[in-house]
């Protein structure tokens, strides 16, 4: 049984995280985290999923929990993470990253711990995102160059990074089949006289509204005709189940840097 820790436990991830859990066979949540500050420290971890009293108290740190846990699940904030995966390093623990908003320097620091420890990084953990990264290499190859490509993106209200790390994601997809440099060529929205668009160009454009789970559509519009590749989430279980997967598969795994791709076999 596979041992799993969840933080940013009273978190709207958390809590389905806890849930995804409960419902997973091989594995066994066995630790929950929150900010020290967080006024949910110390409540049961199951009633926070939704899934009636486990026993697992919320507690402070990783630090407190390291030796009850194999694998680390980590949907928080960049600095937090940075911290989590330094703590799961130094114990010889696995870490399952859903984190984005990382800047080039906290890349840096958190990719530095794959020599000693085994690390999935994703900017999602959707089936069928990731199916649609394979789908977009694809259109990419046989679209790519004879098309405008705009990528559109929508959230809820509470998310705080923009474009979300999925669009990016989608984004540098494209941009890598392409042949492109992605900071080069990518155009964060469009206001006033733009000029005309660049044809190399790859276009973002973010929504923040509601209670939107999330959407992510990629457009290759062409003369006379236009290709769309969408995914809509409905619930963030689709997340956490993939989380909870890519955890399991993750504590196979050698030290190194892996994303949902290689959980999938997709690559």
């Amino acid at each position: 049984m596979i041992r799993i820790a969840v933080t940013g436990a009273s978190g709207r991830m958390g809590r389905t995280l806890i849930e995804a859990c409960a419902h997973a066979d091989g594995v066994q949540l066995t630790a929950a985290i929150e900010h020290p500050a967080s006024s949910m420290i110390g409540a049961d971890a199951g009633e926070l999923g939704g899934i009636g009293k486990n026993g697992i108290p919320v507690v402070a740190s990783v630090e407190d929990v390291i030796e009850q846990f194999d694998v680390l699940i980590d949907f928080t904030a960049p600095v937090a993470t940075l911290a989590n995966a330094a703590a799961c390093s130094h114990a010889g623990k696995q870490i399952v990253i859903g984190t984005t908003g990382f800047n080039d320097e906290q890349k840096d620091v958190l990719l530095a711990n794959q020599s000693v420890m085994a690390m999935c990084m994703a900017s999602n953990y959707s089936v069928g995102v990731n199916l649609c990264f394979k789908l977009l290499e694809t259109a990419s190859r046989v679209l790519g160059e004879d098309s405008d490509i705009e990528v559109y993106e929508a959230h809820h209200r509470h998310k705080v990074d923009a474009p979300s790390g999925t669009a990016l994601s989608m984004g540098q997809v494209v941009a890598d089949t392409l042949g492109r440099d992605l900071k080069e060529c990518a155009v964060y929205g469009r206001e006033g006289q733009t000029g005309a668009r660049e044809k190399d160009t790859i276009g973002f454009a973010t929504v923040r509204a509601g209670d939107i789970v999330g959407d992510h559509t990629v457009m290759f519009a062409a003369e006379g005709e236009r290709v769309e590749i969408t995914h809509k989430a409905s619930s963030r279980m689709s997340f956490a189940r993939g989380a909870v997967r890519a955890a399991a598969w993750l504590n196979e795994q050698k030290p190194g840097l892996y994303d949902m791709q290689d959980v999938l076999d997709l690559k």
